[in-house]
C-alpha cells in the first residue's frame, strides 16, 4: 500500500489530461480512420474532430477521463502507460458508442456545446456509427498483440453487456413509478460504473500487474464510476448548460429515476408525493414544471443525500486505489483525477 497525497510527484490533472491526449489520440483518430467512410464521417463530426461538412475544426473531442484511468491504472501497477494504450483506445470507442446511441434513445440535441450526431446525420446514421465503434473496439484490442490481449477482451465484452443492461434498466424507469433505491443503484453500476471499472482493470492488466492489483484497480473504477454517476446525476438538474453543454433539467425533462430522483422519491418528506406526481404525468416536464420539479427534489432530500453519498462513495474508491498501488506518483494522479470528476461545480 502507498500514501496518496500531493508530495508523491504526481502532476497536476489538467497534464496528465494533456498528456494522456498526446500518447492516446493519434491511436483513437487513426483507429477511426480505418471505418468505412459514412460511419467514419459521422464519428469524426461526434468526436469533435470535422464538422457536418468533413471540414476539420480542430476539436479535441471528450476529456479523454477513462483513457486517462487506463493508461494510469497499468503505471499505477508498476507497468508503463504505452502498454495500456490499446486498452485505452477500446474503451474510449466504447463510451462513444454508448453517446451516440444515448443522444437517440434520449432525444438529446445537445452535446460538448454542439448539435448531436443523429441531430444531423439522422437516426440510423448515428446508430450505425455506434455499432462501428463498438466493433471496432474488439478488434482494437485483439490486433493490439499485447500477451494479455485474449483476456482483455472477453472481459471488455462483458462489461458491455453490463453496460447494456444497465441502460435498458434506465430506459425501463422512465416508464415506471415504482423504482427503488437498490435496484437504481444497480443501474448505475452497470451503466456507468462497470467501464470506468473496466478501464482501470484492462489498464492493471496490460500493466502487468497482479490478480489482486487488478482487482482492486477495477474495484477502484466502479465505486468511483458510481460517485461520478452520482455527481453527474445533480449536474443533470442543476448543472449550468454553459458549463454542461446540456440543456438544463434535461434529465428531470425525460423523466429519468437518476439515483438523486429516486431517493427524494423514497423520503419521507411531504415533497416526494408532488414530485411522484409530477413525474407520473404522460408527457415530458417543461417550464415552470421542470423549476418546480427540481425544487422538489431539493426539498425531498435528494441533493444532499446525492452529495454525501457520492463523497462516501468516493472515500471508499480511494482505499481500493491505496491497497493496489505499487506506484506512488501515479496513484496521486488517479486519485486527482478521481476527486476532480466528482466534483459538482463542473
Amino acid at each position: 500500500m502507498v500514501a496518496i497525497d500531493e508530495t508523491t510527484g504526481g502532476r497536476p490533472a489538467a497534464e496528465v489530461l494533456a498528456g494522456v491526449r498526446d500518447t492516446v489520440d493519434p491511436a483513437l483518430r487513426a483507429a477511426v480512420e480505418t471505418l468505412p467512410p459514412s460511419p467514419q464521417a459521422i464519428a469524426a463530426y461526434h468526436f469533435g474532430w470535422r464538422d457536418e461538412r468533413g471540414d476539420p475544426i480542430g476539436g479535441a473531442g471528450g476529456k479523454l477521463f477513462r483513457p486517462a484511468l487506463c493508461l494510469l491504472a497499468a503505471q499505477a501497477a508498476g507497468g508503463t502507460a504505452e502498454d495500456a494504450v490499446p486498452a485505452a483506445v477500446a474503451v474510449e470507442l466504447v463510451h462513444n458508442f454508448s453517446l451516440l446511441h444515448d443522444d437517440v434513445m434520449d432525444g438529446d440535441t445537445t452535446r460538448r456545446h454542439r448539435a448531436t450526431a443523429w441531430s444531423v446525420f439522422g437516426m440510423g446514421g448515428a446508430v450505425l456509427a455506434g455499432d462501428a465503434l463498438l466493433s471496432l473496439a474488439f478488434d482494437t484490442l485483439a490486433a493490439s498483440g499485447h500477451p494479455a490481449a485474449g483476456d482483455a477482451v472477453r472481459r471488455l465484452n462483458a462489461t458491455v453487456q453490463r453496460l447494456i443492461d444497465g441502460q435498458s434498466a434506465d430506459i425501463d424507469f422512465e416508464r415506471r413509478a415504482d423504482v427503488d433505491p437498490a435496484e437504481c443503484r444497480a443501474m448505475a453500476e452497470a451503466k456507468t460504473g462497470a467501464l470506468l471499472g473496466c478501464a482501470c482493470g484492462l489498464g492493471a492488466a496490460l500493466g502487468g500487474g497482479t490478480p489482486r492489483q487488478v482487482q482492486d484497480l477495477r474495484r477502484f473504477g466502479e465505486l468511483l464510476g458510481l460517485s461520478f454517476q452520482i455527481a453527474d446525476d445533480l449536474l443533470g438538474i442543476w448543472g449550468d448548460p454553459a458549463t454542461t453543454g446540456k440543456p438544463v433539467h434535461s434529465d428531470l425533462r425525460n423523466r429519468k429515476k437518476t439515483l438523486p430522483v429516486v431517493a427524494a422519491l423514497t423520503s419521507a418528506a411531504a415533497e416526494s408525493g408532488e414530485l411522484a406526481a409530477l413525474l407520473a404525468r404522460d408527457r415530458p416536464l417543461h417550464g415552470a414544471e421542470l423549476v418546480r420539479a427540481a425544487e422538489l427534489v431539493e426539498l425531498a432530500g435528494g441533493r444532499s443525500w446525492g452529495e454525501r453519498e457520492s463523497a462516501v462513495l468516493l472515500e471508499r474508491a480511494l482505499g481500493h486505489l491505496r491497497s493496489a498501488a505499487a506506484a506512488a506518483a501515479p496513484a496521486a494522479e488517479l486519485a486527482d483525477l478521481a476527486r476532480l470528476a466528482t466534483r459538482r461545480d463542473h
